[in-house]
C-alpha cells in the first residue's frame, strides 16, 4: 500500500539546514491501522505531508499503491492525492457557512462526480459516522466531536485507499475521543487502510501496530500487543 525507502527530507533557510527526515523507511500494508507516535521534532508531520504528497523530498523513493510517486507533477500528485487519500486534521477544517451535506460534499464537486452520485455516497458515509440527521446543521450546531465525525466522512466520501489522520482527536474531550476512536477502528475493520500521528500513548495502542520515530528516522516499530505504553510514551 505504502513503501518509503531512504526518504530524506530537509528544510533550508539563508543559515539553516534541517534534516527533518533521514534516510527514512516504512511499509503499510493494505488493511492496517498504523500509529505513528514520537517526541515533538521527531519527523512524524513531515512523513504525513510526505505520505499524503503534500510536500516532495530530496532523495529516496515513495511508492504508493504499487506506483512510485517519487517525482511526479503537482497536477499528477494533486490528482493522485484526491483519488487515493483522504485527511483527518485536528482542526476539523470545516467551511462555517456550508451545512453537513455540504462540507461533505465540497470534494466530490472538486473530483466531478454527477450530482446523483454525489448524494448517495454523502448520505452512505453520513449514515456510516451515526450522523443521517444532521444534515442541514451547520458546523457550529455540532459538537467538537460531531464535527470530526463529518470531517471524517468527508474524507471517506471520495473513497480513499487510505485515510492519514493528524492528530484527529487533540481538539476533543476524553469521551468524544473516545467514541471518534471507536469509529476510526470500525472504518478500519471494514478495510480502509488507518496511518494516525498522535501524541497520545493511550490512542496509539488501539492502532494495530505502533511505529515510533526519533530524529527523523524510524527508531521503533512494534505490534500494539507488544508496545507498552511507556515505551510508546519513551
Amino acid at each position: 500500500m505504502l513503501s518509503m525507502q531512504n526518504v530524506a527530507k530537509i528544510y533550508r533557510t539563508d543559515t539553516v539546514e534541517t534534516h527533518a527526515l533521514r534516510a527514512f523507511s516504512m511499509e503499510v500494508a493494505e488493511g492496517e491501522f498504523v500509529a505513528v507516535t514520537g517526541p515533538s521534532g521527531s519527523g512524524k508531520t513531515t512523513f504525513l505531508n510526505i505520505a499524503g504528497l503534500l510536500e516532495t523530498f530530496e532523495s529516496g523513493v515513495y511508492k504508493l499503491d504499487g506506483s512510485d510517486v517519487s517525482s511526479l507533477s503537482d497536477a499528477k500528485r494533486s490528482n493522485v492525492r484526491n483519488e487515493k487519500i483522504g485527511f483527518i486534521f485536528q482542526s476539523f477544517n470545516l467551511i462555517p457557512d456550508l451545512n453537513v451535506f455540504d462540507n461533505v460534499d465540497v470534494p466530490l464537486r472538486y473530483r466531478g462526480f454527477k450530482s446523483a452520485e454525489r448524494k448517495r455516497r454523502i448520505e452512505s458515509v453520513l449514515e456510516t459516522v451515526g450522523l443521517a440527521s444532521r444534515t442541514k446543521h451547520l458546523p457550529s450546531q455540532l459538537s467538537g466531536g460531531q464535527q470530526q465525525r463529518v470531517a471524517i466522512a468527508r474524507a471517506l466520501a471520495g473513497e480513499p485507499r487510505f485515510l492519514l489522520a493528524d492528530e484527529p482527536t487533540g481538539n476533543l474531550d476524553t469521551q468524544m475521543a473516545a467514541s471518534v476512536m471507536a469509529l476510526l477502528t470500525e472504518i478500519n475493520q471494514r478495510g480502509t487502510t488507518i496511518i494516525m500521528v498522535t501524541h497520545d500513548p493511550s490512542l496509539a495502542e488501539q492502532a494495530t501496530r505502533n511505529i515510533y520515530i526519533r530524529d527523523g528516522q524510524v527508531s521503533e516499530d512494534s505490534s500494539a500487543e507488544t508496545l507498552s505504553a511507556p515505551e510508546a510514551a519513551a
